[in-house]
């Protein structure tokens, strides 16, 4: 490289440096201190910047006459292209600090953005423990509650929460909604632990519902719980709505307000492993809270004690989520964001299923979505009846959910770091037939428990374990990998899917699975257990025609996986065919104009025009 002169490593200039006109005699550096020009001392301290940020020397300042003559041009020096390709940064631009390579704008995000997800995921996994305990081990209650509750409970209420919802976003600003929906969730469940439950056995209609027991049958169970603890059921659905919403709606909404492209691209996976830290931690904090009962003297609720620590948790860890929100918001920048917005189809529902009716492609990838829903609520319900049995007592029930959490935690992030290795091994194919082969085969060892746990006793009991303690251990695994492999495999599997698609299938297929698909797998799961309870008397009774619906389900899922995967992989072979033709084009190359004024090519000859040809290079 031709020798550079360098001034403490701040300014470089070339020995050939290139020109552009301006306005100056053609007598390089030299003439821009002019003999004319007033010379005046300037007492600095160091360097300053110019006006286009190119630094200047203590001393004398140029004041060059800024009336040009005609035809006449001045030669500015290149320091700053010559600067740029010795290596160096350009002085217009201040690199931005870092901390381990991380520039500290970033981190500012980032950092708050991580523990704000790893407090709302660490309650959410309170919640959802206790939740279940709850419902399910009430005096005059059972699993049997769920379905019920799930469908003619929990829908409305989110339905309502989110008509509610649209109507604050379009008056109130975005903080002040933040803060709108996070402190009645915060109130609640501290009033929940303090007040409610203390105070429940006063306000629950338990004679009403022992009356309506007797005359409609025990087959009403179910629904006659909803109506005896009210209130429970009210704090299942605020904990079914915490995931919803404060984990869909206002933390993600939040998180790609803040963040750019590209840092979600590198960060978002991170929250993914960081979710399921929260998990195990989450998991040990039930386990401990639920254990205080044994080192509690006779008489004393050891329950409603362990639910006083665990609800004091949640608003500690709400608080916190509100702090980090504020110090974000008052601290760190927001990205400049494009004005323009992008339409999206609003398809309703009638519109949705015929869209989803005239693709295979989109009706595969349904298939998939619905047998998912439905087969993991199937076998959810039925191993927390069985769980109950074993279990009665409430810490005992969730002390077991505390290990099951953390089981779960460890088992998505070890499934985490492997599903990289296995799309890349396998590809998508078998990646996407990982989790129903999962579910068929653990579900295949619970039902069979269940059904043929008599004669299996004498070998159990060899073993030391019980029928039922070895269904419930089994039915755990079931759930711990189901849900890990969705986490992990399932979930990235359903979004790779669109990628192949074109722009309005992908758009007009998403909109129509979100509007169908996830309510129909999430409620289909409940409405068949409401069948077969109503009409068998008890979920109990209902087990082998429950187990047969999961075969079939399942079975059809995989089905679609393989049909889904061969589509998938001929669209993803057509697109990669049409980049490689498109690598192939000729293109144009792109005529510089070098310093004589002719357009070369790479500093080749000069073109000249082809006969015929009245337009020549200009020289």
């Amino acid at each position: 490289m031709a020798a550079v002169l360098q001034t403490r490593g701040l300014l470089s200039l070339p020995t050939n440096p290139k020109i552009k006109s301006f306005i100056s005699p053609p007598n390089g550096l030299r003439n821009r201190i002019s003999p004319t020009n007033n010379l005046k001392p300037k007492n600095l301290s160091g360097l300053s910047l110019s006006v286009n940020g190119l630094p200047r020397f203590q001393g004398f300042i140029t004041k060059p006459s800024l009336v040009a003559q005609k035809n006449k041009t001045f030669h500015v020096c290149k320091a700053e292209a010559a600067a740029a390709a010795d290596g160096q940064p350009q002085f217009s631009e201040i690199e931005a600090p870092k901390f381990m390579g991380i520039e500290t704008v970033t981190l500012k995000k980032i950092v708050p953005l991580g523990l704000m997800f790893f407090c709302i995921l660490f309650n959410y996994t309170i919640l959802r423990d206790t939740k279940d305990v709850l419902v399910v081990t009430a005096k005059g209650s059972s699993a049997e509650i769920i379905p019920f509750l799930k469908t003619w409970v929990n829908l409305p209420m989110a339905i309502g929460f989110m008509l509610a919802y649209s109507q604050l976003s379009n008056v109130l600003s975005k903080q002040a909604l933040f803060y709108t929906v996070m402190v009645p969730f915060i109130a609640f469940f501290g009033a929940f632990g303090f007040l409610l439950y203390p105070l429940s056995g006063y306000f629950h209609p338990t004679a009403l519902a022992d009356k309506l027991l007797a005359s409609l049958g025990p087959r009403f169970l179910g629904p006659l719980a909803i109506l005896r603890i009210w209130s429970f059921c009210l704090f299942y659905v605020m904990a079914e709505l915490w995931g919803s919403v404060v984990v869909s709606v206002l933390f993600w909404g939040f998180a790609n307000q803040i963040t750019t492209v590209d840092e979600a691209k590198k960060f978002y996976p991170l929250f993914g492993l960081g979710a399921n830290v929260a998990l195990i931690f989450s998991g040990r904090t039930v386990k401990y809270f639920s254990n205080l009962r044994k080192n509690l003297g006779p008489g004393v609720d050891g329950w409603a004690l362990s639910l006083k620590g665990m609800m004091s948790i949640v608003v500690l860890m709400g608080l916190i989520i509100c702090a980090l929100y504020w110090w974000v918001n008052a601290y760190v920048p927001l990205p400049t964001r494009s004005k323009k917005k992008k339409e999206k189809p609003k398809m309703g529902t009638m519109e949705s299923l015929k869209f989803l009716v005239s693709s295979s492609y989109i009706r595969d990838l349904a298939t998939l979505v619905v047998a998912y829903g439905i087969s993991i609520n199937l076998v959810e319900v039925t191993w927390k009846s069985k769980l109950k049995a074993q279990f009665p007592s409430p810490n005992e029930y969730s002390s077991f959910m505390g290990d099951f959490s953390t089981a779960t935690g460890i088992a998505t992030f070890t499934m985490m770091l492997l599903s990289q290795w296995i799309f890349n091994r396998y590809g998508w194919g078998v990646a996407a037939t990982v989790t129903p082969t999962v579910l068929l085969l653990t579900g295949v060892g619970f039902f069979s428990l269940l059904l043929f746990g008599d004669p299996l006793a004498p070998a159990l009991m060899s073993f030391g374990i019980t029928p039922l303690l070895a269904a419930v251990y089994v039915g755990a695994i079931q759930n711990i990998f189901s849900k890990s492999a969705k986490y992990s495999l399932f979930d990235p599997c359903k979004e790779m899917a669109y990628i192949p698609l074109d722009e309005d299938t992908k758009v007009k297929g998403k909109a129509a699975i979100d509007v169908v698909c996830n309510p129909l797998g999430k409620s289909g799961g409940a409405l068949i257990q409401q069948f077969m309870i109503l009409t068998f008397g008890s979920l109990a009774n209902s087990t082998p025609y429950l187990g047969g619906v999961l075969l079939v389900i399942v079975v059809a899922w995989l089905a679609a996986a393989r049909s889904l995967d061969k589509q998938f992989t001929a669209l993803r072979r057509e697109e990669e065919l049409e980049k490689e033709m498109e690598e192939a084009a000729v293109k144009i190359p792109v005529i510089p104009e070098n310093e004589s004024g002719n357009g070369t090519i790479g500093g080749g000859p000069e073109l000249k025009p082809i006969g015929g040809d009245s337009t020549g290079v200009s020289s």
